[in-house]
């Protein structure tokens, strides 16, 4: 009555597909042979020997320039120039540069008895400017005492810094130094400074180009040394050399001595043009013979005359003022000197001075050879006009700070 299922039978067809599956993943394995073609990209690596590889011939290319550098003996040169004294450290005049703490005083300046002396020697040649420039100023009109009062306020300029380069520039031939002669000057000032509890940086340092042993103290702020001094002396003297410059910025000298010429300087022209008309009218006079000349003579005599009377003799006080300027500017010479000893560089100073006295005795004797042997002697008249006092002199006055000191 009941069947069979027939379903029963119909399982095997699941094998059927089981079968049919398992072929499909032998299909998938060849695909594993994909990753051997990966391993040929590695053997590129062999570039980077290839990167390093040119380079080691490159410095194989260095040596051949050495043979360059022997054929210029610079070491072997050294010892023919090396006695270079100022930076040889075993030298006896050779001070330590080396920076350290530095104390300001509260007093810069200070306008010593030479520096005032030196400023009422100027006065009748100020005075006769002022004569001079109030004869100019009329022409002017009614603008000639404004003219007056430029003149007067002009002396400020003595003080301005572009003026004093300028100065320095066109009338003392001084110039920068190069950063060579900066590196060798600049410890040397500052030591200078350090000692006198001044601030350097309120200086300008100049060199000049000459062979000579000498330095300057210009304007308001200059110190100017010569390029022989700063490559020839040791640190030493060099820094005795500064500090006497200093002592000359210090005291008031070189201001006081600038700004009176400054205020002199319509006299002195005025003075000049007179004495060439006065040739030139002599020169004319003595085509006219002896009553020409006498004629000349009277008319300047008259004006010499009038010129005196007028204003009460001052003329005359001008005749005896350029000594008493050499005098006051011995003393101030003197002064420094005592200010660069007071720091501590006397030996050093003495040193120098004995370096210009030989110079100066070689100088003699060249002028003795081609006088035919016979010695030429200073006079009198010309040392007084002497604006620096004898080595014999500024040597005396440097033995109380050579002397060794006693031990309390």
């Amino acid at each position: 009555m009941t069947q069979p299922s027939p379903g029963y039978p119909e399982y095997p067809k699941y094998p059927q597909q089981s079968a049919q599956v398992p072929p499909q993943y032998p299909q998938q394995q060849p695909q594993p042979p994909t990753y051997p073609q990966s391993p040929p990209a590695y053997p590129q690596a062999p570039q980077y020997p290839q990167a390093s590889a040119p380079i080691p011939p490159q410095y194989p290319q260095t040596p051949p320039q050495a043979p360059l550098a022997p054929p210029a003996p610079a070491p072997a040169a050294k010892p023919a120039s090396a006695p270079a004294p100022s930076e040889d450290p075993d030298h006896p005049n050779h001070i330590n540069t080396d920076a350290r703490r530095v104390h300001i005083a509260s007093q810069q300046r200070h306008t010593d008895a030479t520096a005032v002396g030196n400023l009422l020697l100027y006065l009748p040649n100020f005075l006769c400017s002022l004569a001079v420039v109030g004869l100019f100023s009329a022409l002017f009109g009614k603008l000639a005492f404004v003219v007056i009062l430029l003149w007067l306020a002009s002396g400020a300029l003595v003080f301005h810094r572009p003026t004093e380069s300028a100065l320095a520039r066109r009338l003392l031939h001084l110039r920068y130094p190069t950063p060579q002669e900066r590196a060798k000057i600049e410890p040397v000032w500052r030591e200078v400074t350090a000692r006198a509890g001044v601030e350097g940086r309120n200086y300008e340092l100049w060199v000049e180009d000459s062979d000579g042993l000498n330095a300057v103290a210009a304007a308001g702020h200059i110190v100017g040394v010569t390029r022989f001094a700063l490559n020839e002396l040791p640190n030493g003297e060099l820094a005795a050399v500064m500090a006497h410059e200093l002592g000359h910025h210090v005291g008031g000298h070189a201001w006081s001595g600038l700004l009176g010429y400054w205020y002199a300087l319509p006299g002195r022209m005025a003075w000049r043009v007179l004495k060439a008309v006065s040739v030139v009218a002599f020169h004319v006079s003595r085509a006219f013979g002896c009553f020409g000349v006498a004629f000349v003579v009277m008319i300047v005599g008259g004006l010499a005359f009038a010129t005196i009377s007028t204003l009460y003799g001052l003329p005359l006080l001008i005749l005896g003022v350029p000594y008493a300027l050499a005098a006051v500017g011995r003393r101030a010479e003197l002064r420094a000197d005592e200010h660069a000893a007071a720091l501590g560089f006397a030996p050093m100073l003495a040193s120098v001075l004995d370096k210009l006295h030989q110079s100066e005795q070689h100088e003699q004797a060249a002028q003795t050879a081609r006088n035919g042997g016979v010695a030429v002697d200073e006079s009198a008249l010309s040392k007084l006009l002497s604006s620096h006092p004898d080595y014999h002199t500024r040597l005396h006055h440097l033995q109380q700070y050579l002397q060794p000191q006693r031990p309390y």
